[in-house]
């Protein structure tokens, strides 16, 4: 589609919560397709590897026509020429996300002007999500259930057993 309207979500998803579910279904209201791409972050040291996410975000895709999932090394931005992305997709749940995210959209400007930041709310159900708290949970045997996809669930729950 020569007019195709390409968001990229950029993200360590470690691991995809509900809340990112939730931004996704929101871009896809919005886009024509969505890229979620899963970051190298060499500041993190996640739980799961890159391949162990992208399983995880893959499953929990599937059947979504309109998503793609992509590993990005680099920046964002060129993660987003890479998929003739016209938008870069960020996920705001509280005032305190704005600073770091405002500063990333002002970079990524100077990197990419023609790329928009958008920022998208999840669901207030969703705000106080993120996957350090999900981890917590699940390392002492909580209930998640509400707030990943069950694919995650049992990844999470299958990888703090084998430790």
């Amino acid at each position: 589609m020569p007019d195709e309207r390409v968001a990229i979500y950029p993200g360590t998803f470690d691991p995809i919560t509900n809340g990112h579910v939730d931004i996704i279904q929101r871009a896809v209201d919005l886009f024509d397709r969505v890229v979620v791409a899963l970051a190298l972050n060499p500041g993190k040291e996640p739980l799961f590897s890159i391949e162990e996410r992208e399983e995880m975000v893959r499953e929990a895709m599937n059947g979504w026509e309109r998503v793609e999932v992509a590993i990005l090394d680099g920046l964002a931005v060129e993660g987003a020429a890479k998929h003739n992305a016209i938008a870069l997709i960020r996920g705001l749940r509280a005032v305190s996300d704005f600073e770091y995210e405002f500063q990333m959209a002002l970079m990524n400007m100077h990197l990419a002007p023609n790329l928009h930041t958008v920022y998208l709310m999840p669901n207030e159900k969703y705000t106080y999500l993120n996957s350090t708290i999900i981890k917590g949970v699940a390392l002492h045997g909580g209930n998640i259930s509400r707030f990943v996809p069950s694919n995650v669930e049992k990844k999470l729950f299958q990888k703090y057993n084998d430790k």
